[in-house]
């Protein structure tokens, strides 16, 4: 549904390996071939006009001034301050700056957890305009981010005529805005004064619950949109809509629903009547892929409610944990496939589906990727939903709950898992010391695991990979010339445990379980609980890595490498092997035609690090900046670079070298500072030999929260 990972609000205690025991806090808040048709090919390279750099979530960047010999030279050209400080905001501790900024023309737009909309001159940093949506701070949200805004420009208007050009942000309060790109000021033809009401009609039961938290899709002169819900309240949620709005009114234009809506759907999609009346979710969070020239959306859903126990939804749940090609016109179905069925894991399809032209035993191939939470690549053909790569329905575990039947199969497929699907076991069991192993080995004889898919269970089941991937939001990157795909990849299990409704309030009252997550599940015979698999320090009881970082060559269908991404170095004792722990990231990656691949997931506070995108991957260099938002790549004055999310106090230093090579900070800390200077935005530059300032440099640009 929709949780996505939070980082921990307050300072990461300085403790051996303490910044691991936080772990939970922050999993829990939760062309070598011709240009794609996603993408015109009038499109200046210098953009980066969606989300995902293309509006088919490529996160490529045709960049090759940054390379492994230069990239340690950049520094910070300027900085930006957000002034979001969280203040009179009931969920100031769960504020997690996701978003990813675009560029068009000459302009930054990105937007606050709380969504507020910011401006930038792109070069300078310059302030244009903000605008501030006002949402309601006094509620419980179940999400308290934004990743992101989106584009839109009418080619029927004056170009300088009054919201000729349009910015549109779906809020936490479930409203879709529009915005003059130019001041920033409500385009009071659309909506209502400049919004719609996207409550309406989706089934509201608890204000809060129901919202928006990635930018939407543009097709032609449609805006479109899903929703985050709350998680694992009940059954009896919100409606996982997806939405078409017409870019200049407002007006609806066309509604689809994951979950039948009418007794005859019901029945056609292998439903119950009364399960698809009384079910919720399904819902689309994350970003939606288009393909103009096919005139298609893809939409990836998540699990109907709840996630955890699915005795009240019977049978597969299709359209639910499923990639659906809609019409985009229409959105009639065009064709989907269910890649979970029947979810009890909360394994929602997290990660944009990303559209790919690929060259496959001689064929060219129009394709979409999608990454998954189990760490699968599934790819298909755009047009007929066909698998690229054979999907093999294999036996998974049965469950062992009263009430439950889950799927006998589970579809896999034939592209090279990036987790390990293998059941923990007592032999498993990892530690820094004897007494954390020896925990960490009584933890996992007591709790079922038999691999994944596994389902919950009453003693408490092991998931792994867990609910924070493998694959989130972060999703894919893909190198159209080398024809690999990289992937930011989560290695950290989870427990999960039903507990009957009676014991449920005792149980977390109780205080013998401060890292767990509570929830009632409403409407089921069963509350849930749920937490990290985690020693006494709080570190996972499984070996690192914890985090990596792959890459998958397609032509060969084959890892090409996969190495560590992240460490606890500066936060831990000389004597922790810092270097070769791996930490569980939120966020992805972006490829350069540089041959560099730039990432800031790791949550490891906080570094942005570059690796190279062919031999093996050895990383180039580490220096301050994003927690792990995917970057923006926009050629300033005729240079080029990434831009990415997530600002902190680093100084840029080399690999394998200790002395400092700029002697810079960057002006904010993320969440180390938050509460008193606010989320960031900062500009990195690459300084050229001769250049008397910062000019024609290459720029690196980053949120920071």
């Amino acid at each position: 549904m929709s949780l996505a990972c939070r980082r921990p609000a307050t300072p990461l205690p300085i403790a051996p390996l303490a910044a691991l025991i936080v772990l939970w806090g922050a999993v829990l808040a939760g062309q070598a071939l011709a240009a794609p048709p996603h993408r015109r090919l009038n499109d200046s390279d210098a953009q980066w006009q969606y989300y995902g750099g293309d509006a088919g979530g490529s996160r490529h960047a045709a960049s090759r001034q940054i390379t492994r010999d230069n990239v340690d030279q950049l520094e910070i050209a300027w900085t930006h301050r957000t002034g979001e400080l969280g203040g009179g905001f009931l969920r100031a501790d769960k504020l997690s700056f996701e978003a990813t900024p675009i560029l068009v023309d000459d302009t930054l737009y990105l937007s606050t957890p709380t969504d507020i909309v910011i401006a930038l001159q792109a070069t300078t940093g310059k302030f244009r305009w903000r605008h501030d949506p006002k949402i309601p701070r006094h509620l419980h949200y179940a999400e308290a981010t934004s990743r992101g805004v989106s584009w839109w420009t009418d080619e029927s208007a004056d170009s300088n005529a009054r919201c000729s050009q349009r910015i549109f942000i779906g809020t936490l309060d479930a409203r879709l805005i529009a915005l003059d790109a130019r001041d920033g000021t409500p385009c009071a033809d659309f909506g209502n004064n400049g919004s719609v009401d996207l409550a309406a009609g989706a089934r509201p039961t608890e204000r809060g619950q129901y919202l928006v938290t990635s930018p939407p899709a543009v097709y032609r002169d449609l805006i479109i949109t899903g929703s985050a819900i709350g998680d694992n309240r009940g059954v009896e949620l919100e409606r996982g809509i997806v939405r078409a709005f017409d870019a200049r009114t407002g007006a609806q234009r066309w509604s689809w629903d994951p979950v039948p809506d009418t007794a005859a759907e019901a029945t056609k999609r292998g439903w119950t009547d009364d399960s698809a009346r009384r079910t919720g979710a399904a819902n689309a969070w994350s970003t939606i892929s288009v393909d103009a020239g096919r005139g298609l959306i893809f939409v990836p859903t998540g699990s109907a409610s709840p996630d955890f126990y699915g005795g009240e939804r019977p049978g597969m749940n299709n359209y639910a944990n499923s990639l659906v090609a809609l019409r985009a016109e229409t959105g009639e179905l065009v064709w989907y496939r269910q890649l979970v069925h029947h979810d009890l894991w909360d394994y929602d399809l997290a990660a944009q589906p990303m559209l790919i032209d690929f060259e496959r035993e001689g064929k060219a191939i129009a394709a979409v990727v999608q990454a998954t939470k189990t760490g699968m690549l599934f790819v298909f053909d755009r047009e007929t939903g066909e698998p690229v790569f054979e999907i093999v329905e294999r036996p998974v575990p049965p469950s062992t709950v009263p009430g439950e039947l889950a799927s006998p199969t589970q579809p896999f497929p034939a592209t090279p898992a990036l987790v390990s699907h293998a059941a923990i076991t007592p032999q498993d069991a990892w530690g820094l010391t004897v007494i954390d192993r020896a925990r960490c080995r009584d933890l996992i004889s007591k709790y079922r695991s038999e691999g994944l898919f596994t389902p919950p269970s009453l003693q408490g089941t092991i998931l792994s990979p867990s609910f924070v991937g493998g694959v989130n939001w972060g999703s894919l990157a893909f190198d159209p010339q080398r024809q690999l795909i990289f992937a930011a990849v989560n290695h950290v299990p989870m427990v999960a445990t039903l507990v009957p409704r009676d014991q449920l309030k005792a149980m977390r009252d109780s205080g013998k379980y401060p890292d767990s997550e509570f929830a009632q599940q409403a409407g089921t015979p069963y509350g849930m609980r749920r937490e990290m698999l985690a020693s006494p320090l709080g570190l996972p009881c499984t070996a690192p890595p914890w985090g990596s970082l792959a890459a998958v060559d397609l032509r060969r269908n084959a890892i090409l490498w996969q190495v560590v991404l992240g460490s606890t170095r500066d936060r831990t004792p000389w004597f922790v092997p810092s270097r070769t722990i791996g930490m569980p990231n939120m966020g992805g990656p972006l490829v350069t035609a540089g041959g560099l691949v730039f990432i800031g997931a790791a949550t490891d506070n906080i570094y942005l690090r570059a690796f190279r995108t062919i031999e093996d991957g050895s990383r180039t260099v580490e220096g301050p900046s994003t927690r792990g938002w995917p970057g923006d790549s926009h050629e300033l004055r005729g240079r080029r670079a990434p831009v990415c999310s997530h600002c902190s106090r680093r100084t840029w230093r080399a690999e394998n070298q200790t002395r400092r090579l700029r002697d810079r900070l960057c002006a904010a800390a993320g969440a180390l500072t938050f509460q008193r200077t606010g989320h960031h935005h900062a500009c990195f530059a690459l300084r050229f030999h001769g250049s008397a300032g910062l000019h024609g440099a290459a720029r690196l640009y980053g949120s920071g929260g």
